[in-house]
């Protein structure tokens, strides 16, 4: 049984790992391609994501288990993986707490504006006045995708006293359904995507959906950068058509330079370090792998097993 591992992660590891299992540790894209050819058991997470499915797509029939620290699945190469009964394994829950955090973080940051308080330290001015006079327990906010992370979004604002409003496929717990919150957008004053990303929600934020929301209303995106149709968010923040937006992922990542949100009103970009504002998430990820290595060696059942055809 061959596995190829990040060389990052080896000190986590290899104490663990059993004795008869073949490793190859690899630190680059080609060595990831390279030695996934025979192997049965992949974690070959790299930056940028296009390196994965890269290194997905050289491997050969021996593949029967790929493992991931990402929630999201938009990095590997579904059809394929779906097509040869290869399982993935997501990292569901990994970096839950620390993004969630970031979501709270927007909502507490554009309700104080202290992104204008920031400003005017660098300025080295001491204002007369607050520029962000929100409330949290005076408002209401709307979580598009209610996992793990959307879960403990709303369990943090709501101890704020924030009233809050899910979105689900089910419906299930008094959540609203995929084709019911667009009527609703008019209710609430924070709006936060934090859906996995799948075909059904890309661009799933554009002109239409702008316009609904309230003229003060945040965009709040912890998600992935392709759920908003960026010219039409331009066009709403240029225009003052809502109050702002916190834009932890963008698309294209890194944000080029010379893209207008850089410049754009009301607008904070967090340069998608949501996930990577904690220290725990490889001993986390190293943690769930072993118990799922475990439970692969025995025909046990894995942990965050991903439905590759919902897309999550």
């Amino acid at each position: 049984m061959k596995a190829v591992l990040p060389a990052i992660a080896r000190p986590l590891l290899e104490p663990h790992l059993p004795a008869d299992i073949e490793v190859a540790w690899f630190s680059s894209p080609d060595e990831a391609k390279a030695m996934i050819a025979d192997a049965e058991i992949a974690w070959v997470d790299m930056q940028p994501t296009e390196h994965v499915a890269e290194a997905i797509r050289a491997s050969g029939h021996a593949l029967k288990w790929v493992s991931t620290i990402y929630a999201g699945l938009d990095a590997f190469p579904l059809d394929l993986l779906r097509e040869r009964g290869v399982t993935l394994t997501n990292g569901n829950g990994i970096n839950a707490i620390a993004v969630a955090e970031y979501a709270v973080m927007g909502v507490l940051v554009a309700a104080k504006r202290f992104d204008e308080v920031v400003r005017a330290q660098d300025r080295c001015e001491w204002p007369k006045d607050a520029p962000g006079k929100v409330e949290l327990a005076d408002t209401s906010a709307l979580i598009v995708g209610m996992g793990a992370i959307g879960r403990l979004i709303a369990e943090r604002l709501q101890a704020f006293g924030v009233e809050v409003t899910g979105v689900t496929r089910s419906g299930r717990d008094g959540t609203l359904t995929p084709d019911a919150w667009r009527t609703r957008l008019n209710e609430f004053d924070w709006v936060i995507l934090a859906a996995p990303s799948t075909d059904e929600t890309k661009a799933m934020i554009g002109a239409d959906e702008l316009a609904a929301m309230k003229r003060d209303a945040w965009l709040i995106n912890i998600a992935r950068g392709d759920m908003i149709d960026d010219e039409a968010l331009l066009s709403a923040l240029n225009e003052r058509r809502i109050g702002g937006a916190f834009l932890d992922p963008t698309s294209p990542e890194p944000l080029p330079a010379n893209h207008s949100l850089w410049r754009a009103p009301n607008c904070m970009i967090t340069m998608h370090l949501s996930g990577r504002s904690q220290t725990k998430m490889f001993q986390r990820a190293a943690a769930l792998f072993l118990d799922n290595l475990a439970a692969y060696r025995s025909g046990g059942r894995l942990k965050n097993v991903a439905d590759l055809d919902a897309g999550y």
